[in-house]
């Protein structure tokens, strides 16, 4: 994993950062730590679990592991893992159950981009494939609106990728939606408001983009919204209540990034919250009603691993 050198991507009406204010006070609070130090994971939630899944070990192996926080009583447990080791993928919940798309599936490396879907039944302590997606890709950002999984960017042989796949689940197939204005990988997704937004990411030749675009499923488009203040890639972002987007993470040149920021989309304005207490990218980033939390993730540009598991109480609007 490359450090890439930050670049402001700038939008039409609005500067780079130029609506960023700050928002009330909050801290963060350090949790149990995670039962494995990895990075490049993916996460979800499910009720009061959270689950972390493939990423990195530090033998620089890729990781079919799946770890389980119980938010209520702050214990980490081993589940089945994932029928192939992955690292990069792409992970949400729905209906109780927990998918994972994309990612690398080579041993120890950035190569053998996968289309996988696979869905794991908690109840069951299960793992399912399901129908494969139409383009193998890692670094890519997911989400769920209305029974259906929004895919989109992503990287495959080295380039970014605008492409957009949506799955349907009771129909058990894919169709492919329009592609995203800009190409990028090593970005994040996040729903909120019935839109999937997709938030900042890289490309080679390019660095770091702060550019936040959203999709409409109704009307088929997608619209620039006002950017980020801080470019960023390798990154995560999660929902919390009132539909606010919260992103956290990522690496630059200069090293891991503590800036953490809120968008509300009812205002289009994004503010700064407090500092990540430890930096990381490749890190996995939940949300419990106002709760943020982060997980694992290395704390240096490239191959570094962590255990952390860090949350903040987001301030209400």
């Amino acid at each position: 994993m490359r450090a890439l050198a930050a670049l402001c991507t700038l939008v039409a009406a609005a500067g780079c950062g130029g609506d960023r204010e700050p928002a009330a006070a909050a801290a963060w609070e350090s949790l149990r730590p995670a039962t494995l130090q990895r990075t490049e994971v993916a996460a979800a939630r499910v009720g009061r679990y959270i689950y972390v899944m493939g990423g990195f070990d530090p033998s620089g192996a890729t990781s079919a592991a799946t770890e389980r926080y119980d938010i209520e009583r702050n214990r980490w447990r081993r589940v089945a893992g994932m029928p192939v080791a992955l690292n990069h993928a792409a992970a949400v919940a729905d209906r109780g159950r927990v998918y994972v798309l994309g990612g690398y599936s080579s041993g120890t490396g950035l190569s053998q981009e996968v289309a996988a879907l696979y869905r794991y039944d908690p109840g069951r302590n299960r793992w399912r494939r399901l129908p494969s997606a139409p383009t193998a890709r890692a670094a890519l950002a997911v989400g769920v609106i209305r029974g259906r999984l929004y895919a989109a960017g992503g990287a495959a042989a080295g380039s970014a990728l605008s492409t957009l796949e949506v799955y349907d689940f009771a129909r058990r197939r894919w169709r492919t939606g329009p592609d995203m204005p800009t190409a990028r990988e090593h970005l994040a997704g996040a729903v909120s408001g019935g839109r999937f937004y997709v938030l900042a990411g890289r490309a080679a030749g390019a660095g770091n983009y702060a550019v936040v675009e959203a999709y409409d499923p109704r009307a088929r488009r997608w619209r620039r919204v006002p950017p980020m203040s801080k470019p960023r890639g390798g990154i995560g972002a999660a929902t919390v209540t009132g539909g606010r987007i919260v992103v956290a993470g990522g690496e630059e040149t200069a090293g891991t990034i503590r800036e953490v920021e809120l968008y509300d989309p009812r205002t289009r304005r994004w503010s700064a919250l407090p500092d990540l207490p430890t930096p990381r990218h490749g890190l996995g980033v939940v949300a419990r009603g106002r709760r943020l939390f982060t997980l694992e993730g290395g704390d240096r540009p490239g191959y570094a691993f962590t255990n952390a598991l860090e949350a903040l109480v987001v301030p209400r609007s």
